[in-house]
């Protein structure tokens, strides 16, 4: 009967795409941009936020807009010094978590409560690893997390509540418990279909966020601090992006139907896990590996170049014309990421001995914005994005291709709870944008 089925949808598919094709010139006559973005990549404006912002325009003494360096900021504080006042001997993954959701920096004494009360949240009910993450187990991570967020709605008895202070229990425990949804699902695919070794790691309360994943994921749980800081930066500099990006947006939406948390959140995963949106680093890894193939040496810096160009052209690699992890949506000189991650890389290249692949990183990073800037008519300019650096960081730390947009979730549901919360409190009203019909009128069957 499948067989039969799929053999129907193939036989219709050319119907559909004959009958939802719309052109760009419609787009265009009705001032329609596509995917709420305009020629310059500045999006529709749909919503306030006080949570974060994003910075990539100046404007000069005429009121007009120049580019500049760009910048993140968190409630208020720049991104980049609440990495630095980190320094490199604590993490600050739950500090950022604790003033995105409440919007004010915590104190000594408040910062070791939340790290406390996320430590009491690392559990989850009784057989749910059993009966629910190693039951049908899934490559794909991101699907199997998703089932898990859901399933959870069934132990909590406050999931349709409507009671605001239940919606930031949920948002906590929800934080807590990403990352063993994350590695402990990998695990459960690693044992039943590739035949490893099962090992299932309690958490340990006293650990980071950064500290649990790591030493969950490994057999001997075992790190260093230098791998945990590192990864610690990463989901830092993931954990928040403004309302505006596709799965931040979906939580708004979805809440503002007044759907509860596992919901909104499941809603949000769906998204994330998208190749346009949370897979990025995935595609940056594949294409590192093709120039690897494909270039006799990767220290010459001008057969790099002339392949990128290739690559550019649509001649090699997916043939898709694209250099990947360059450029971003709002981001034009800079990401302010790229740029505050770039350290922490080069330090971890040098403990793993790989100043080869980050000698082939840095030719790319100085080639490909030349080369785009050569070869394509862009209105803004063209830098790497945090996710160039991101694939190569996980790789060195030993963290599989299936948990790498797990890691940026376990990283975004910070931010995804802070967007939930501020939906709750400050907007009310259900999120309903329009459409405007093209709509063809059917001709009637037995006209004259």
């Amino acid at each position: 009967m499948t067989d039969e089925i799929r053999e129907y949808a193939a036989e219709k598919q050319e119907i559909c795409r004959k009958n939802d094709e719309i052109s760009d010139e419609l787009f265009k006559k009705y001032g329609v941009n596509r995917g709420l973005r305009d020629i310059n990549g500045k999006g529709v404006l749909t919503g306030l936020t006080t949570i974060s912002k994003m910075v990539s325009f100046t404007k000069d003494e005429n009121g007009n807009e120049v580019p500049c360096e760009g910048e993140l900021w968190y409630r208020g504080y720049n991104v980049k010094d609440l990495v630095s006042m980190c320094g490199d001997s604590c993490y600050g993954f739950e500090k950022a978590a604790y003033l995105l959701i409440f919007g004010e920096m915590p104190n000594e004494k408040e910062t070791e409560r939340f790290k406390e009360i996320l430590g009491k949240c690392r559990s989850l009910p009784t057989n749910f690893t059993r009966d629910v993450i190693m039951k049908a187990p899934s490559k794909d991570i991101m699907n199997s997390m998703t089932r898990s967020i859901l399933t959870l709605a069934s132990y909590d008895p406050t999931t349709n509540s409507g009671k605001f202070e239940d919606s930031l229990y949920q948002c906590i425990m929800l934080i807590a418990e990403f990352p063993m949804l994350a590695v402990y699902a990998y695990h459960a695919y690693n044992h039943y279909e590739n035949d490893e070794s099962m090992y299932i790691h309690r958490p340990d309360s006293s650990l980071s966020t950064a500290e649990n994943l790591l030493m969950m994921l490994r057999p001997d749980k075992q790190y260093s601090p230098l791998e945990a800081k590192v990864l610690d930066v990463a989901l830092m500099l993931h954990m928040e992006h403004g309302g505006g990006n596709n799965s931040t947006f979906t939580t708004r939406v979805v809440t503002s139907s007044g759907s509860d948390t596992y919901s909104t959140i499941a809603a949000a995963m769906s998204s994330l896990k998208g190749p346009k949106h949370g897979g990025a680093n995935i595609k940056v890894m594949e294409m590192m590996d093709n120039i690897r193939q494909n270039v006799k040496d990767t220290k010459d810096y001008e057969e790099v170049y002339d392949y990128l160009g290739k690559i550019l052209a649509g001649e090699a690699f997916d043939r898709k014309g694209l250099i990947y992890g360059m450029g971003h949506a709002v981001y034009s000189l800079s990401d302010p990421r790229e740029r505050i991650f770039r350290g922490f890389v080069e330090k971890l290249a040098a403990a793993k001995e790989r100043e080869d692949d980050m000698l082939l990183y840095k030719y790319v990073e100085d080639a490909a914005p030349k080369l785009i800037a050569e070869k394509r008519k862009i209105m803004k300019g063209v830098s790497p994005n945090v996710d160039f650096y991101s694939g190569f960081v996980y790789d060195m730390l030993g963290i599989p291709t299936e948990l790498f947009t797990a890691i940026f979730a376990i990283a975004r549901i910070a931010g995804w709870s802070a967007h939930r919360l501020e939906e709750l409190i400050s907007a009310g009203k259900i999120i309903r944008p329009a459409y405007m019909s093209v709509m063809k009128r059917a001709e009637a069957e037995n006209s004259n």
